[in-house]
């Protein structure tokens, strides 16, 4: 069994010298803006050695993916070697710990948005916080989330299913991965924008929860589609809509829940890095610009896109600003769906 903290080394193919930028916050508790650092220099001397980019999850996931795609291209632009390592557990807590209260000015953070969303929101008490002890970076990628049914399903459609579901108030399960989790509060939005009640299953995580749907222990799923898309192309699983605003590249036939009338029903997935706010000055900006650069680079979109992530760069001042509005959205939704973190 492999070792969930392995550490795995991703070398630099040519030491480049590069220009960056970085500044960011987030929330807790009250919605609040926090001032982003102001540093512009970009001569500043950092990194000076190894950059160990800590992943929350387990190796093999979808954060883990973006992480060591995404590793490989800042070690070319920062001049030093770049290794991940995983810390999974405490629904990201852990590893978001680790780095707000890492000591060496060489430990970041890239996590899924429920790090710096989800969390705030439904968590009273989190042992950091964004904006004040992580700060975060930028946004390099979405993860859209897709709306499932085994191929046996009699629904085809996403009308079918919120049909049946009026018909049988709370009969129809989808699977969470617990309380609060992203697949939870996507299925609340959902049931809250077609004025439907769904029951939330837990499960242990998305393979357990995609073999239960794909098996018959569950009517419905939520996961993304990164996760589902080899089940869906190996016709095991149908795809009846994507949760966002837009279609997903990588199923391209499946409309948005935006398209069918259900704006409400839109749930975000995103990857961001985050970092100490001990940092040296300048070192954010320096990585903020580093990412830019990294996710300018053709090889590196068609490798996330291969893996149906959707590449996307998104500075430090918006990513603050979408933070602070998901934040506010998801302490809201739990607060009327009677949602709370485990």
């Amino acid at each position: 069994m492999s070792n969930p903290n392995r550490t795995v080394s991703v070398m630099p193919r040519r030491a480049l010298l590069s220009r960056l930028g970085l500044a960011c916050v987030a929330t807790l508790g009250p919605v609040a803006a926090v001032a982003a650092p102001t540093a512009t220099a970009t001569t500043v001397a950092w990194p000076t050695q190894t950059l160990k980019l800590v992943v929350p999850f387990a190796p093999g996931g979808g954060t883990d993916i973006v992480a060591r795609a995404l590793g490989q291209e800042l070690a070319r632009e920062l001049g030093q070697p770049v290794v991940v390592e995983n810390r999974p557990g405490g629904a990201t807590v852990i590893g978001a710990q680790a780095v707000a209260r890492a000591t060496d000015a060489h430990t970041v953070l890239l996590s899924g948005s429920s790090t710096f969303t989800v969390n705030p929101a439904l968590r009273a008490q989190l042992p950091y916080r964004i904006g004040q002890d992580l700060l975060p970076v930028a946004t390099v990628a979405s993860a859209p989330l897709v709306l499932l049914v085994a191929a046996s399903s009699p629904w085809r459609t996403l009308g079918d299913l919120l049909a049946e579901a009026r018909r049988r108030p709370g009969q129809l399960n989808y699977a969470t991965f617990g309380s609060g989790s992203a697949p939870h509060l996507a299925g609340a939005l959902l049931g809250l924008a077609a004025d439907v009640k769904l029951q939330d299953i837990p499960y242990k995580g998305s393979a357990p929860a995609l073999s239960g749907l794909v098996g018959g222990e569950l009517q419905l799923g939520i996961d993304t589609v990164a996760a589902a898309a080899p089940l869906i192309r190996a016709g095991r699983l149908r795809a009846l809509a994507v949760l966002g605003a837009h279609r997903a590249t990588a199923l391209p036939a499946v409309p948005s829940v935006a398209e069918l009338k259900l704006p409400q029903a839109a749930f975000e997935a995103w990857y961001a890095l985050a970092v100490p706010a001990k940092l040296p000055e300048g070192a954010p900006a320096r990585l903020e610009q580093a990412l830019r650069a990294a996710l300018a680079r053709p090889a590196l979109r068609e490798q996330l896109q291969v893996q149906a992530m959707e590449p996307q760069f998104v500075d430090a001042a918006s990513t603050r600003r979408r933070i602070e509005e998901e934040t506010a959205r998801y302490r809201a939704l739990a607060h009327r769906a009677g949602i709370a973190a485990e």
